[in-house]
């Protein structure tokens, strides 16, 4: 039985096994009631999904955010280029990472551990020294001026919040976005229109053709083309891929020293990370 639950946020996902919103939310319901009555759930009190999910659960629940019931509130948040800073109950810290969901990310952890008794030296050093993860904004190299970044978004909520910290992070910067419709839910129409948007935060976008389109079901195949075009009608330079060595060679050619490439996939692309830096080296 897990003691201590985080919910951050609750939205809809892998659409090969849940048909919509709502059995995502009944799958959490489940999984928050068999947390013990002496266990503890955190949700994000700024998600209604979040604490729609937590509402009935039999243990404890305290809540996360900037709203101002929040038990444990973010106050005076700080995004900076390369760090952030905000507030938690008086207590001010300081996170090596930009992107306000990586200030939330932070938050929760803290939360988590002011509950559980952890000295607040520990808390701030902790936080302070926290350098990332893999595939989460990492930095894959660098050629010609031109920095490589992989990050695991591809859902249409991840892959905004990414681009936005980047934006933050690289602000005279032009950034080019690569995505591939890996994921059972990326491969599909369904969330087509919230794609383009999200992309649409780049400068420039390349779209790989969908792999194993044969296993989506009919009619629910994301059509990249429209995709493009929609992003073209809003003034981006926008291609489709055929292969990971073709959007290496083009984006090559269209690149320039201090622009950023940033990879979303769920997968290894086909090696393309290191495809890019081949080619951007003999530039």
């Amino acid at each position: 039985m897990p003691e201590i639950v985080v919910v951050n946020n609750v939205e809809f996902d892998h659409a090969d096994i849940f048909n919509d919103i709502d059995e995502i939310k009944l799958s959490f319901k489940r999984m928050l009631n068999i947390v013990p009555e002496n266990g503890i759930v955190f949700v994000n009190g700024d998600d209604p999904n979040a604490l729609e999910v937590a509402a009935n659960c039999h243990s404890p629940v305290k809540t996360v955010g900037t709203a101002e019931n929040c038990d444990y509130r973010i106050e005076n948040i700080e995004l900076k280029s390369s760090n952030s800073s905000f507030t938690i109950k008086g207590e001010r810290y300081e996170f090596p990472m930009n992107g306000e969901f990586n200030v939330r990310n932070a938050a929760m952890a803290i939360a988590v551990s002011i509950f559980t008794g952890v000295e607040n030296e520990s808390i701030h050093k902790s936080i302070s020294n926290f350098s990332g993860i893999a595939r989460r904004q990492e930095l894959r190299g660098e050629e010609a001026g031109v920095k490589v970044i992989d990050d695991f978004g591809h859902h249409p909520t991840a892959i905004t919040a990414t681009i936005g910290a980047l934006r933050q992070r690289f602000s005279k910067s032009k950034i080019w976005a690569i995505f591939e419709p890996r994921s059972n839910t990326s491969r599909r129409n369904l969330m087509q229109a919230e794609l383009e948007e999200s992309l649409s935060l780049a400068d420039g976008i390349f779209i790989s053709e969908v792999p194993n389109p044969e296993k989506v079901p009919d009619g629910e195949l994301l059509n990249v083309e429209s995709v493009i075009s929609g992003l073209n009608s809003k003034g981006k330079q926008a291609f489709i891929g055929s292969s990971p060595e073709n959007i290496a060679e083009k984006i090559t050619s269209l690149t320039v020293e201090g622009d950023i490439i940033v990879v979303l996939s769920n997968g290894g692309f086909g090696g393309i990370h290191e495809k890019l830096l081949t080619s951007l080296k003999s530039k």
